[in-house]
């Protein structure tokens, strides 16, 4: 596919579908108001290049219309531009000129970038330039100070240890108190606890501490809820505690789930990486973007991981159901998916490529035996074969069509469109689901019809 053309590539198939682009929505408000703007009414001058350029004049709320571009054929995932305020990523235009041109219907036609898009792809391309040539015009920078490096290391190790000695005695307290008195304290306790240890620089134990103090008082069974995440949160504590004495994969899964950072340290891999689901979590601080891929060489799926401030989407973005080529490094751990994307050697192409399935109770089992390398693995990436939405008394499941096990949605997964158009999809016939499997039940992300089809996104 690096060989080919935009044109080439639209010829062959490589026009996006809507759920693809509507899969770069960073929300659902983006993603409805995208779908309007998805009509050739609202567009002047739109027009595509045969370098993988798709532009146009959108009519808003001002005198003059939003000047839009998009960088298809950009071999990192699309990059965009607009002249409108807002401050998502895609915004709301971007999404309307991919849909537009993903419609296929003549309204984006081949045709020379104007001045003020051509500006914007001339100094994309410089930028990747500069990114990619090495910088031979200053000094050679020498090696950083591994004496000064170790130092760092150490006084932040002896920051966490006493941290975690301070988290130990506050579960002693509050266990010897009776978990009625969690209810009474309030979570202002518990955030005071958790402040302790970003200060400790722990912030994986900082935010198990605010997970653990939102839970007294929500509903039936809060103690049992409250009892196991004290008991994963002193596991945590007592691992890094005698962490010299794990094995090294275990210690390694023990460092990153306190918050110490790591380097992606496996040799590269490439491979064909199938985009299975992408789906952003937010909170007051940061937005997270998971992305999941299945290396259909390597058959591993892989999650990459990618972070924006408040208020600025993150920045890789790849469109669901396409197929990357490039490498990919995996982060230390035992049993850990996440990676980091490494050279990519061309833009997303089309592929009738997906991942094998398996049934609901082999999945659970997969998820038992990922427990062992981690225990505060929360789901494990699973496909399911052959199985249908059915519903469940107020819940849904995924029944295995041949057989009589079934695996039952998360509450979360419960509340989302994706169920319906999930649901939609099947019709009552089995379909493949990827997603994720953990002990709250089954995550759908991403499906596929039994019949040869295209991948639908569910997130």
């Amino acid at each position: 596919m690096a060989g080919h053309t935009f044109d080439d590539m639209t010829q062959q198939g490589a026009r996006w579908t809507a759920d693809q682009v509507l899969a770069l929505a960073p929300d659902t408000a983006s993603r409805e108001a995208g779908s309007e703007l998805g009509a050739a009414g609202r567009w002047s001058g739109a027009g595509r290049s045969g370098e993988g350029a798709v532009w146009g004049l959108c009519e808003g709320g001002g005198s003059e219309p939003y000047r839009t571009v998009v960088d298809v054929a950009d071999a990192s995932g699309p990059a965009y531009t607009c002249s409108c305020p807002s401050r998502k990523f895609p915004c709301k235009h971007a999404l309307g000129l991919l849909l537009l041109w993903a419609g296929g219907d003549g309204a984006v036609p081949r045709a020379e970038a104007p001045e003020w898009a051509e500006q914007w792809l001339a100094g994309r391309r410089g930028h990747a330039g500069r990114r990619r040539a090495p910088d031979s015009s200053g000094p050679p920078s020498g090696p950083a100070d591994p004496d000064a490096a170790r130092r760092r290391a150490e006084r932040r190790a002896e920051r966490i240890t006493a941290g975690a000695a301070e988290l130990e005695q506050r579960l002693a307290d509050l266990l010897r108190g009776g978990l009625a008195t969690a209810e009474r304290s309030g979570y202002g306790l518990w955030e005071e606890t958790a402040a302790r240890m970003v200060d400790a620089q722990a912030q994986g134990l900082a935010a198990r501490v605010r997970e653990l103090g939102a839970i007294p008082g929500t509903g039936p069974g809060w103690p049992v809820r409250l009892l196991e995440e004290c008991a994963l949160l002193h596991l945590l504590d007592r691992g890094w505690l005698r962490r010299e004495r794990l094995p090294e994969g275990l210690a390694a899964t023990v460092r990153s789930r306190v918050g110490l950072p790591a380097a992606p340290d496996g040799p590269p891999v490439r491979d064909r990486w199938l985009v299975l689901a992408q789906y952003d979590t937010a909170d007051a601080r940061l937005t997270t973007r998971r992305v999941w891929l299945y290396g259909t060489g390597s058959r591993r799926t892989a999650l990459l991981l990618s972070y924006g401030a408040a208020g600025r989407a993150p920045e890789i973005a790849l469109p669901v159901g396409l197929v990357l080529d490039a490498e990919l490094s995996a982060y230390p751990g035992a049993g850990q998916p996440r990676a980091a994307l490494g050279e990519r050697f061309a833009p997303p192409a089309p592929t009738a490529a997906r991942p094998p399935g398996t049934t609901p109770a082999r999945a659970v089992a997969r998820y038992g035996e990922a427990l062992r390398d981690d225990p505060w693995l929360d789901s494990v990436p699973v496909t399911l074969d052959r199985v249908v939405p059915v519903p469940d008394g107020d819940g849904w499941q995924l029944a295995d069509a041949d057989g009589d096990t079934a695996l039952p949605l998360t509450p979360a997964a419960r509340s989302r469109p994706g169920l319906w158009r999930l649901v939609a999809l099947s019709g009552g016939a089995p379909v493949t689901v990827f997603g994720e499997c953990g002990h709250r039940g089954f995550t759908p992300l991403a499906a596929w019809p039994q019949e040869p089809g295209e991948v639908v996104p569910l997130c």
